[in-house]
């Protein structure tokens, strides 16, 4: 089982350096089995077409300066790309039989949730970051020269990192409920969509209009919507860290139940 404080004579370990040693082995994992670097070429493709080939969508086809094909295809291409590199997380351990050498040694199950998580969410930061080169390309292209609503971009971006966050912590949590990969994915995407977009669909439904605002605050679309307007609120960032915490704190519940 998890060595915990108090329990079978050791104490579990809740030091950072724990979390940073779980981060590193697993950002180091992404980096030597290039899932890292096709994370952020199946990033920056998607987009990429989306935003400067497609005719439906070509910035240069529209002739505005703006990024807002990004904000709109980037969520559905984390949707599918955050689970597929988080559902190994759990998953294979179990399989592999590692998770018990892990969860016996005098660590937190917290370090370890933590560590797994930051690392899935530094490759979300490693394939974002790329797309700066389109607000550069942006930025000359523009008429005149630098004619960009830099800080409505820059609120963007910290919306599309936040909605990887949350995306994070799901696929932490659907990696750690099941020995397979495959199905782990699969409730990843499942969960990520019903956050993202199934509570707008909702909001036709025939409710009083507070209700229906309730409803619709409680998913993840609104508030990336607010931000992807460039609008930073207290309200939206307390939703993102606590949408993130609540899986991350299951994720652990789920651990300890099974160890």
């Amino acid at each position: 089982g998890v060595c915990v404080s108090g329990i079978n004579g050791c104490e579990a370990s809740n030091h950072p350096g724990v979390m940073w040693a779980i981060w590193r082995r697993e950002w180091n994992g992404f980096l030597n089995s290039l899932v890292a670097y096709i994370a952020m070429v199946v990033f920056l493709l998607i987009t990429g077409l989306f935003i400067w080939v497609f005719p439906d969508y070509s910035i240069l086809e529209f002739g505005y300066a703006q990024l807002d094909q990004l904000f709109v295809i980037g969520p559905w291409v984390l949707m599918f790309l955050v689970p597929a590199v988080t559902m190994r997380f759990f998953s294979e351990e179990k399989r592999s039989g590692t998770a018990e050498l892990l969860f016996t040694r005098p660590v937190s199950t917290s370090g370890v949730v933590l560590g797994k998580f930051l690392a899935g969410w530094a490759l979300v930061l490693f394939s974002v970051l790329p797309t700066l080169c389109y607000v550069v390309a942006l930025y000359y292209l523009a008429e005149p020269v630098g004619n960009l609503d830099l800080g409505g971009i820059a609120g963007s971006y910290l919306g599309l990192v936040l909605l990887g966050g949350v995306f994070a912590g799901i696929g932490t949590w659907a990696s750690a409920v099941t020995e397979h990969p495959v199905v782990s994915f699969v409730l990843g995407v499942f969960l990520c969509f019903f956050m993202y977009a199934a509570f707008d669909s909702l909001r036709f439904l025939p409710l009083p209009n507070t209700a229906l605002l309730v409803i619709e605050q409680l998913g993840i679309g609104a508030h990336f919507e607010s931000m992807s307007k460039g609008v930073v609120d207290l309200r939206d960032l307390v939703y993102f860290a606590s949408v993130t915490f609540f899986f991350l704190f299951w994720t652990r519940t789920v651990l300890d139940q099974r160890t």
